[in-house]
């Protein structure tokens, strides 16, 4: 068969493919096992095209390594939907694994989060550097059971702070990169749950949790017991969910800050002083934050942990965790002290997305490169800089309150004219905004 005839069949083949999927006659996920990532995200699109009526031709376009993205990372991908990334800096970073100046990249599309950030960057570099502090925490698993009757809940709970070391052994088994750190029971009638604390090393951990969990759960407790296990998670791990006990145990990574700014820094910098972001830190954070019943008692911390993530690679769901923690600031006389802590923040330097092109460069830049005879210094040098960037953002909105500055940066760096990336192919039912500018 001729190149040509080859290539004419080929695409008779994916037309067909194409009109099987419009037709509802296969789904999505029932293209051949045999087909590319990028040629089943191209039938993919060209049906969607079909269906919808909406050209996506801009999805099209990327530099990133579908092939793996494809089995790895995104199922029936049909391409890319691109952040802009923005830098801020040089933030000055003082702790364990980062000494000096790094230039964060956040991905976002909010107008006037990087500035604001960058300004904050401006005034702790002014100030010699936030001190930060990173603790491990440990990814957590919590399997939930279902006993008879409360005595046996007893026998079971007895069972299992006997059988620890033999737990432990087996749940590490699992990976080299594992360690059981402890487990903490809770339960009440006839149900049980046991959250599984893991050291993961350089890796977020989530999945090593899961996979050891289970094998515990499977070959060693219910066989040995009898006590059925009902969901490998029943929703005390927390995952993915604002917790109180992930709020006070902490989850992942526990992350710190502080800075102390001098009278000239709040003056020349962030055009405010002590008293006024004392007062505004004080009403909002904690006062608004109570009478809300919230548990993040902050400004906006998720603005810049979600923009970091997306960035780094990171799992964007856990930004629910990331969203709880507490801003202080202290009027020291005329100085300021001002410290963050983030209780929740599930960080990986290996796994996940971090393998993926733009990301990996982006945690390259941070100099987070894993190193097998350091298990966890770069996960912990990345959340060094997250707590740094998180205190930047915080310290800059916090100003902004007290100067009035919010809504004019926003109205100056967030309305631009909206733009078509795509001219003729605008999305159905909609028109640019003339009042926008």
């Amino acid at each position: 068969m001729s190149e040509q005839n080859a290539a004419a069949q080929a695409s008779d083949t994916r037309g067909d493919m194409v009109e099987a999927l419009v037709d509802g006659r296969i789904s999505f996920h029932e293209l051949p096992a045999d087909l590319s990532g990028s040629e089943a995200a191209e039938i993919r699109r060209a049906a969607l095209e079909k269906m919808t009526g909406v050209r996506l031709q801009d999805m099209a376009h990327y530099s990133m390594d579908i092939e793996t993205a494809s089995r790895r990372n995104c199922e029936n991908m049909i391409g890319i939907a691109q952040v802009p990334v923005g830098i801020a800096g040089p933030l000055v970073v003082r702790g364990k694994h980062t000494n000096g100046n790094v230039f964060v990249p956040l991905a976002t599309t909010e107008g006037a989060l990087v500035a604001s950030v960058n300004r904050g960057c401006a005034a702790i570099r002014a100030a010699g550097g936030a001190q930060v502090f990173v603790e491990d925490a440990g990814m957590t698993r919590a399997p939930v059971f279902r006993t008879e009757s409360m005595a046996q809940t007893q026998e079971f709970l007895a069972w299992i702070r006997a059988h620890e070391p033999d737990i432990k052994e087996l749940a590490q088994s699992t990976s080299r990169h594992l360690e059981l750190l402890d487990i903490k029971p809770f339960a009440f009638g006839t149900s049980v749950w046991l959250r599984f604390r893991f050291s993961s090393g350089d890796a977020m951990g989530m999945n090593m949790a899961t996979i050891a969990a289970e094998r515990v759960c499977r070959k060693l407790i219910v066989p040995r017991t009898g006590v059925e296990c009902i969901a490998l998670s029943g929703n005390y791990c927390v995952d993915k969910k604002p917790s109180a006990i992930n709020w006070q145990e902490g989850r992942g990574k526990r992350l710190h800050a502080e800075v102390v700014l001098e009278h000239e820094v709040l003056r020349d910098v962030l055009k405010t002083n002590s008293a006024a972001l004392a007062e505004v830190c004080y009403r909002k954070n904690l006062l608004g934050s109570i009478a809300a019943g919230s548990m993040g008692f902050n400004a906006h911390f998720a603005n810049v942990v979600a923009a970091f993530f997306i960035a780094t690679g990171q799992d964007v769901a856990h930004v629910v965790g990331g969203s709880l923690g507490i801003t202080n600031i202290e009027a020291r006389g005329d100085d300021a002290y001002m410290s963050v802590f983030l209780p929740d923040i599930p960080l990986g330097a290996v796994g996940g997305g971090t393998s993926l092109s733009t990301q990996n460069e982006a945690l390259r830049m941070l100099d987070i490169i894993p190193d097998p005879e350091k298990p966890g210094a770069a996960v912990t040098r990345l959340g060094e800089i997250l707590a740094g960037a998180v205190l930047a953002g915080e310290l800059s909105l916090m100003a902004a309150f007290t100067s009035n500055d919010l809504a004019r940066a926003h109205q100056r760096l967030a309305r631009g004219k909206p733009h078509n990336p795509s001219p003729g192919t605008p999305f159905p039912g909609t028109q640019a905004d003339p009042s926008e500018a």
